[in-house]
């Protein structure tokens, strides 16, 4: 059964008995396999099955424009192919270009769908993950492509910094009207931006500093505001603005990418384990994929012997793909549920 109250004692370092689980966000192709292997119908049965204690619900798909407009239009209606690709800010100087940008609006929410399904989330007793998915940081990076985003940082400052609040402040003024609509059914604001690689940051420090960290404070405040704890996600090597992100407010740092550089639960734990909750860790790029049972049983003990009951046990990635097979997804959900009953 999922148990909100435990991630909320988590959340507040006051769990003393066993930590928490979450299997992810299956893709869909992965999906399909796991509940044909089960006999299940739906994703519902399925983290039921497994013993989730939380559940995500994004609320991105509640924006609708009447003639399918995506939200961030970065490339005129074009077909992105590549990150590096460019945006429709690459040669970009004027702000009165950005200005005049059809930017967002938010008429275009309609929260109502997603408000009933996280009443029926809150009635299942899960522990909810929700608000807009708000990756301010990957927007921009799409509307000058990738490289030339970087480049952007140190030729035009100005405009990089134009365009990123605007799409920060659409997610700040969407996230605003959930919390005041719905707020009452929301545990954690979850948002996420992939800020390093298997090595480092996309950027050093600094320029982190400068272009992206306002976005996580802009976004954490709010949540603050509204008595929410804010989980952050972001895939590769993060560890050099950790102590950022903990002085930012954010609560929870996912998914925890366990072979990327000092991300591994030794670190992670020995430097911050008073500081930051951690979610995740259970490596996607080798162990669940290719592991045995056995080595996926071995690897779910040495973290939760590790990160002890105030940890959120997860994959290393927020989505299981295919190529985690059904035999490897329940072995680490029983070995999680073994290892709490010993």
């Amino acid at each position: 059964m999922a148990n909100r109250e435990k991630i909320l004692n988590i959340l507040e370092y006051n769990n003393t008995k066993e930590c928490g689980f979450w299997k992810g966000r299956p893709h869909k192709d992965a999906l399909k396999q796991y509940l044909f292997d089960l006999k299940l119908k739906d994703e519902e049965e399925l983290s039921a099955f497994v013993g989730d204690d939380l559940k995500w619900i994004n609320a991105d798909s509640s924006y609708k424009h009447p003639e399918g407009t995506p939200v961030f239009d970065t490339m005129h209606g074009q077909t992105r192919i590549s990150d590096c690709q460019p945006g429709v800010f690459m040669d970009t100087t004027s702000i009165k270009e950005v200005e005049a940008f059809p930017w967002p609006d938010l008429k275009y929410i309609n929260l109502d769908e997603y408000i009933a399904e996280i009443k029926q989330a809150r009635e299942n007793n899960y522990a909810l993950l929700g608000g807009f998915w708000s990756p301010y940081f990957h927007i921009a990076a799409d509307f000058f492509g990738m490289e030339n985003y970087f480049i952007k940082m140190y030729t035009d400052p100005k405009i990089v910094e134009a365009v990123t609040e605007h799409i920060v402040e659409y997610y700040y003024q969407a996230n605003k009207m959930l919390l005041e609509k719905a707020g009452e059914y929301i545990d954690i604001i979850f948002f996420g931006n992939d800020f390093g690689t298997q090595l480092d940051l996309f950027m050093s420090p600094e320029m982190f500093k400068k272009y992206v960290y306002p976005g996580v404070v802009k976004l954490t405040n709010l949540a603050k505001k509204h008595n929410k704890k804010v989980a952050l996600h972001s895939c590769g090597s993060v560890y050099r603005v950790i102590p950022l992100l903990i002085d930012a407010g954010i609560d929870v740092l996912h998914p925890i990418q366990a072979k990327a550089k000092n991300m591994d639960a030794k670190y992670l734990n020995d430097n911050y384990k008073d500081d930051i909750v951690f979610m995740g860790g259970l490596d996607t790029q080798v162990i669940l994929p290719f592991g045995s049972e056995k080595e996926i049983e071995e690897e779910v003990e040495r973290l939760m012997d590790i990160f002890g009951p105030n940890f959120i046990l997860s994959p290393s990635h927020e989505a299981l793909l295919k190529n985690v097979s059904t035999k490897n997804l329940m072995a680490m959900a029983n070995a999680v549920h073994k290892k709490k009953r010993k």
